[in-house]
């Protein structure tokens, strides 16, 4: 054998010990925190958290034998933690974010969506992304957007108006209504393009290929995938960037994603640059307007190349439309299930109402819908109890100390208020758990309460995330830059949608024994009906006219 073969061999060798030294030191400095047995070597828990019925079935049910933090199984028998601690998710995602990355294997889907945007971006270059973009999504610049919210919300409820022509009633999947019409929202405010999603009776095609996206790339994935995903953690970049030319489901769906979206953004781009005058600030204040006028910076760290530029108008379309219907659809079926509440909000709003065309306006304006409680309360309270992102994975980069708000007991019953890991040691953030901790929201945290946030107290512990205490929209540096975006959005359809129909459940169902399931998909969750996944996304509800 010669030299090269013997060093090729050695280099290989030592190559292999160092993992295995690194895989043991990480997989020892949690072994003492208790946690539940896996089933599954090849995988560890990731299977049963993508299989189990609905989110929090598992976790909930771990939070309860084990505390806020536990010990759970990941590739290969390795180990790693989940929590719901809340000081441990602030050293997470605010105190020491820098020491927690994204995983390659939940990073790289986005990737795979969208291209090099700012939620696939990590550290200098995600502080570059975000610095570019923040002036978009200024206060007073998102206030500006209220008029669009309220034309587009009228639209869709003269579009059911007409489907309830000489009905009682209809029952229509509510879910892809507001799809649509938050698609017409994102065009507008952020590309001021016009995608006429409501106006197409069969959903335009870049309509149908995003809606439900997470349930065609996450849900229900066999042990095979997810072991293949879970090796890009331990890939090169370039390797993993080959995965999307792979000719099987879910690859090929998006695949097809990007490349329908590259055509609409690539026509956008064509249509809005000719002629673009950065120095007239008359011009349209689309967020697509901000970022051109952002790239004839001299300064190349505030500038975005076309790929980053294109990244960026993908991820503004899906997080800025399907996440925020998907919230509305959650909070529709909430009242839906409390026609008693969904009555008293109906009369806050109407109050408002009255008092804004007292004074001579025919629209709310932000203060308005900030001073309806009962309406303001029901939006925090159906994101806490339902979260688009119900757990993130991070990776430890270095050694660290996580702290605990509520200490747990080991394995040899000592009490526990902090964990060291090692370098690489995962830590999944469960934000469903956190969002139903006893100790945060009080004994009923299972129970749907919109009162609760009338308490001074509910937002005095620890504080994390950026809205109500709440990690529905992360925290820290990589929390969600649009989230008043969507909280704004949402407010403005709910209080149309509302104060004009009645929403209650299909025949045959009960708030106890509904239709609709909370299904997990990837590490957000999306509403199925019961037994019928083959169905797609859907939320069925009656809508009838609201009594005067």
């Amino acid at each position: 054998m010669s030299m090269i073969s013997l060093s090729a061999f050695a280099l290989l060798g030592a190559y292999l010990l160092l993992s295995l030294i690194g895989f043991l030191r990480r997989r020892r400095s949690v072994d003492h925190i208790r946690g539940p047995p896996t089933k599954s070597f090849l995988v560890g828990h990731e299977y049963d958290l993508n299989r189990q019925s609905e989110v929090g079935d598992l976790e909930f049910k771990w939070l309860r034998e084990y505390g806020p933090t536990w010990k759970i199984s990941g590739l290969l028998g390795s180990r790693g933690l989940m929590t719901a601690d809340p000081k441990a998710l602030q050293h997470i995602f605010q105190k020491e974010s820098g020491k927690y990355a994204k995983k390659a294997s939940q990073n790289h889907i986005l990737w795979l969506m969208g291209g090099p945007g700012i939620v696939w971006s990590q550290g200098d270059a995600h502080a570059r992304h975000r610095k570019i973009m923040s002036p978009a999504f200024s206060i007073a610049h998102l206030q500006s957007f209220l008029p669009l919210f309220q034309r587009i919300s009228n639209k869709l409820i003269e579009k059911w108006k007409a489907e309830l022509f000489n009905k009682s009633e209809i029952r229509t999947c509510v879910d892809a209504w507001l799809s649509r019409a938050t698609l017409d929202v994102i065009g507008e405010a952020a590309f001021d393009y016009d995608h006429r999603a409501l106006d197409d009776a069969d959903q335009g095609v870049l309509a149908k290929e995003y809606h439900g996206i997470f349930k065609h790339s996450e849900y229900m994935l066999p042990k095979t995938t997810l072991f293949f995903r879970g090796t890009w953690d331990y890939l090169p970049l370039p390797i993993i960037k080959l995965f999307r030319y792979i000719p099987i489901a879910p690859f090929t769906h998006l695949r097809r994603l990007n490349s329908v979206f590259a055509a609409y953004g690539k026509d956008i781009l064509r249509e809005k640059r000719p002629g673009f005058d950065v120095h007239d600030s008359t011009r349209s204040k689309d967020i697509l307007s901000i970022l051109i006028k952002a790239n004839a910076s001299s300064d190349e760290k505030s500038r975005l190349n076309d790929e980053e530029l294109l990244a960026e108008m993908f991820t503004l379309t899906l997080a800025g439309h399907e996440s925020t219907a998907v919230a509305l659809t959650f909070l529709l079926y909430e009242l839906a299930r409390r026609p008693d509440y969904q009555e008293r909000v109906r009369k806050d709003i109407r109050s408002a109402r009255a008092r804004a065309n007292a004074r001579g306006d025919s629209e709310f304006t932000i203060e308005d819908l900030d001073n309806i409680p009962s309406l303001t309360n029901a939006i925090k309270e159906s994101l806490r109890m339902h979260p688009g992102a119900a757990l993130l994975p991070r990776m430890a980069t270095e050694d660290d100390v996580i702290p605990l708000a509520f200490p747990i007991v080991s394995t040899t019953g000592d009490v526990i208020t902090e964990i060291p890991v090692r370098k690489g040691c995962t830590v999944i953030a469960s934000f469903a758990t956190y969002q139903r901790l006893p100790e945060i929201w009080g004994a009923e945290a299972d129970v749907w309460n919109p009162d609760r946030f009338a308490r001074a107290d509910v937002e005095k512990p620890t504080n994390i995330g950026v809205y109500a205490n709440l990690m529905t929209f992360s925290g820290g540096t990589n929390a969600c830059l649009g989230w008043r975006f969507s909280v704004i959005e949402q407010q403005a359809f709910a209080a149309e949608l509302i104060d004009t129909f009645q929403f209650s459940l299909p025949v045959g169902t009960s708030a106890e024994n509904t239709e609709m399931v909370r299904a997990p998909s990837g590490t957000g969750m999306v509403p199925l009906i019961r037994g019928k996944p083959e169905l797609g996304v859907g939320l069925r509800l009656r809508i009838s006219v609201a009594p005067q």
